[in-house]
């Protein structure tokens, strides 16, 4: 059987190792020791000044939020997982959908413009599959509206923008390092920003409101993680490049192998791409069909990712987004993972150059 995804798990010993610290000090969580390690590594790795490890992406998001007051309307894309618009409603925001480009996948800059009212407080754009939004055209539209920016960044670990880690932008970006990604601590998440004054707030908010043991300064949540999480992440961050190498070259094989095949791929924005998803699509539905059931008779599961688009939510205003409506049923995610082998890589696209011709 070959998934769409499959989690990386380093050798045990390395996580073991950090096992035996975490039981001789008997400190489990609450920003312990190796959340600290983790916060510093990725700092490192990444490049980037302000970072804060949380339970999950979607807490990231909603703490997001609330550390910017937003309220009202927030311009948002309907190609993304459900946890981009869900943040918003939960937070008691109104998500305003505008389209996305037919070639990044990404929310439409020009299509953001043409949606914003007085209501609106801010831009939440996805970073499809890891590749970046045109940031500079979303940086000028906040700034001539005076809106706050958040990037959803969860498929982001790795890529660059100009230069610069793509977490880098936005007044936050959030993360995921939920098992399925390219760098995972099993479940988790975090926010990047650049303001040190508003990731102290963030701080403040994933501890419950927490300055000091007797002083609450915001209105907080249990936002934080696991000294057994940050150990998995701490010991997986040593494995990041290999990883990051390992799925380019898996895509460059899909590339060669398919090239054969009548599928459109998206273009990319990044100067340094992660290769976190390998996405292609097709011209009609009927096609991408036929193409899964064949992979599945084959104990092949790709996946529809993202389907079907947000602007369809029963809890949001359903409104037509012609380019979104039609890529989300025409595109889909083949399996992409460490440890997956090129016998397997072209098993996969066999079954599709056959599907191609039925």
């Amino acid at each position: 059987m070959i998934n769409v995804t499959k989690p990386f798990l380093p050798p045990i010993e390395e996580y073991e190792k950090y096992l035996a610290g975490i039981w001789g000090r008997v400190w489990l969580t609450n920003n312990g020791p190796l959340v600290n390690e983790l916060e510093t590594g990725l700092k490192e790795f990444l490049k980037v000044d302000n970072f804060l490890f949380l339970t999950n992406g979607t807490i990231a998001i909603q703490i997001a939020i609330k550390a910017l007051r937003l309220q009202g309307e927030i311009i948002t894309t309907p190609f993304s997982y459900v946890a981009t618009t869900s943040s918003l409603v939960w937070e008691g925001c109104t998500p305003v959908f505008a389209d996305i480009d037919p070639q990044t996948l990404n929310i439409d800059p020009a299509k953001i413009e043409a949606a914003i009212t007085d209501k609106t407080s801010a831009i939440l754009a996805t970073h499809v599959y890891g590749n970046p939004c045109d940031i500079d055209a979303i940086a000028a539209i906040a700034q001539k509206h005076n809106l706050k920016v958040i990037y959803d960044g969860a498929h982001c670990f790795g890529s660059k923008y100009k230069g610069k880690s793509v977490f880098s932008y936005g007044d936050v970006t959030t993360a995921s390092f939920h098992s399925t990604k390219l760098f995972h601590t099993v479940e988790g998440g975090g926010v990047f920003a650049s303001d040190p004054e508003l990731l102290q707030t963030m701080d403040f908010m994933r501890n419950f409101g927490h300055n000091g043991p007797e002083t609450f300064e915001e209105a907080g949540i249990n936002g934080k993680n696991s000294e057994f999480h940050a150990a998995m992440g701490v010991v997986n961050l040593k494995w990041a490049d290999r990883i990051l190498a390992s799925r380019k070259m898996q895509s460059e094989r899909y590339d060669m192998k398919l090239s054969g095949l009548n599928v459109s791929r998206i273009k990319y924005n990044p100067d340094e791409f992660n290769y976190s998803y390998y996405p292609i699509i097709f011209e009609t539905e009927s096609q991408l069909l036929r193409s899964i059931e064949l992979l599945n008779i084959n104990r092949v599961y790709p996946r529809r990712y993202f389907y079907p688009g947000l602007n369809s939510l029963k809890y949001v205003n359903n409104v037509e987004m012609p380019v979104s409506d039609s890529i989300s049923k025409r595109v889909i995610c083949l399996p992409l993972y460490y440890g997956l082998t090129n016998e397997e890589i072209d098993f996969v696209s066999g079954i599709l150059l056959k599907a191609r011709n039925s």
